[in-house]
């Protein structure tokens, strides 16, 4: 270990010439081909649509998919039915994706 703290740093940018690299920078090779920046704007919008909806909603949205209850256990934690939640659901994530393709469309 204290052997490798000798060695000088390594950028992950400096393309990499060995035989099987052909040029690639080491930033490349550790990549998964994501887009990093997209998936980070599109979490940042999905909180900012959570934030304006109304109590109930949000709290349906929190439960479902932040603590992976089901609709039927969330019905149980409301007071309500299965199916109110459902419907409830659906409309959430319908006017949260048109939100969002606006925001795609104008950005």
């Amino acid at each position: 270990m204290a052997l490798e703290s000798e060695r000088p740093l390594e950028s992950i940018d400096e393309e990499n010439y060995d035989n099987d690299s052909n040029g690639e920078s080491k930033i490349s090779k550790i990549s998964d081909g994501k887009d990093e920046t997209a998936i980070l704007i599109d979490k940042m919008c999905i909180n900012n649509l959570i934030q304006e909806l109304g109590n109930r909603e949000k709290q349906i949205i929190l439960l479902r998919y932040y603590k992976g209850k089901t609709q039927t256990e969330v019905a149980k934690i409301l007071g309500v039915t299965q199916v109110q939640i459902s419907r409830i659901e659906k409309k959430i994530l319908l006017e949260m994706k048109q939100k969002m393709s606006c925001n795609k469309k104008v950005g």
